[in-house]
């Protein structure tokens, strides 16, 4: 894992991600299910604020945010907003896999399968990296 020590989100960021844990999608609930008690052999947190940004899913042992894509990350202003936090969220190391809600519906086992390759090979790198931070 190589991610730097991790900006402490704002009070509103955490009450927000404690809302959104109570509402989230059918695409991310869907998602969660196959995601949720290690079953990819890591740990992943929902609705995990990490400074001003919200991220629907966080691997923290590997440093890897998991984005489920609704429609309005498809439009233009969209796109540039995605853009702004994963060059945030890449300025500490983190790694960023995103899937279409469309996609999740569709080809969750694709999905899944790409998830495993995905923390498989990050734990593969990880075990020749030093931790560097945490939450």
């Amino acid at each position: 894992m190589k991610y730097s020590k991790l900006p402490r989100p704002p009070k509103s960021a955490c009450q927000l991600a404690r809302n959104l844990r109570n509402n989230m999608t059918e695409s991310e609930w869907k998602l969660w299910g196959h995601i949720r008690r290690k079953q990819l052999g890591v740990r992943f947190k929902r609705q995990v604020p990490i400074g001003n940004y919200i991220v629907d899913f966080f691997a923290l042992e590997i440093g890897l945010v998991v984005e489920v894509d609704g429609s309005q990350h498809f439009s233009e202003k969209g796109e540039q907003k995605d853009k702004i936090r994963s060059n945030f969220l890449q300025d500490y190391g983190i790694k960023i896999a995103r899937y279409a809600n469309l996609e999740i519906f569709e080809n969750i086992d694709g999905v899944v399968k790409d998830l495993v390759q995905i923390v498989n090979n990050m734990r593969t790198n990880e075990k020749s990296s030093p931790k560097l931070g945490r939450i």
